[in-house]
């Protein structure tokens, strides 16, 4: 505010991993809270700060970060499955009501928007690890139309387009999922099935 005087969009990314698997019945009740602290919670005092800005100039954009374990779950991560749910879905399409009250459409002005993107996997650093073995890139990819890991720039031109008053001047309240038409999950490996009774 201070350098520019007005904030055009907000791209509200947070995430909190456990790399460990553990299934619900096992989770704490503190890694429950920390992971809705750290994903949730944060994006909710991101999105609040902004909104006041937004209700003061009367313009702006939303841009929230998901995740396909929002749409998809992802067994093992029930928490961060959840929050990101909450954003995608809950957070998304109120707020979208709401944006539109504090900037209204006009004339001149196509009107506040809400959306969010819901990344799968994708080549970073945090996730480098994972994807050395052809096994997992195999796995990861088995549900995808577009075999491939997503980049980064995938990402990133997402949030650009629907930033844009201009490209996403009507859409709001939409979760779009950027992950080369994922349908899912592989639930199991081949040697896990038994197909005499299957």
């Amino acid at each position: 505010m201070a350098r520019f005087g007005k904030i055009d969009t907000l791209i509200a990314n947070a995430g909190s991993w456990v790399d460990e698997e553990i299934p619900l019945h096992n989770l704490s009740l503190k890694q429950w809270r920390q992971t809705l602290d750290q994903v949730l919670t944060s994006t909710f005092l991101s999105v609040r700060e902004f909104l006041r800005a937004v209700q003061r100039q009367r313009r702006g954009n939303l841009v929230l970060v998901g995740s396909t374990a929002a749409i998809f779950g992802e067994a093992g991560h029930a928490d961060y499955a959840s929050a990101k749910a909450a954003i995608a879905f809950g957070m998304t399409r109120t707020l979208k009501n709401e944006i539109a009250r504090i900037a209204p459409h006009t004339a001149k002005y196509c009107g506040g928007r809400v959306n969010c993107i819901c990344p799968g996997w994708t080549a970073i650093p945090r996730t480098a690890y994972k994807l050395k073995k052809s096994s997992s890139i195999r796995k990861v990819t088995a549900t995808m139309a577009l075999p491939q890991i997503a980049r980064p720039e995938d990402i990133a031109n997402a949030a650009v387009f629907l930033s844009s008053d201009t490209l996403a001047r009507h859409m709001t309240g939409q979760t779009v999922v950027i992950a080369g038409g994922m349908e899912g999950r592989v639930l199991w490996e081949a040697d896990e099935i038994d197909p005499r009774i299957a």
